[in-house]
């Protein structure tokens, strides 16, 4: 799980141990994608053109797929969770249960 503040840059990382490597970049791809555009990650992948158009002049940090949510504090968007390493909709689930946990 990876934890980013509004700016997607990454507060908090934890993998459990056997995760694969890669779920490690893929979360946090998810998490920044999410606080980058205040909406889950998954709502990205078939959105307008525009976006699909911005993503990759972001460096390669944002991942428009499915496992983070945005987090909000007071209404106020301050980052996003995002999870790697189950199926696509178990991410976003995990993501979800952070995102209460917080």
């Amino acid at each position: 799980m990876a934890v980013c503040d509004a700016g997607g840059s990454l507060l908090a990382f934890n993998r459990m141990e056997g995760a694969s490597a890669v779920s490690a970049i893929v979360s946090q791809g998810k998490a920044a994608a999410s606080a980058g555009f205040g909406r889950a990650s998954g709502a990205l992948q078939a959105d307008s053109p525009v976006i699909q158009a911005i993503i990759p002049s972001m460096g390669g940090r944002m991942l428009p797929a499915q496992g983070a949510v945005p987090l909000h504090k007071n209404g106020e968007l301050v980052g996003a969770i995002g999870g790697s390493g189950a199926t696509a909709q178990e991410d976003e689930e995990c993501a979800q249960a952070g995102s209460a946990a917080l």
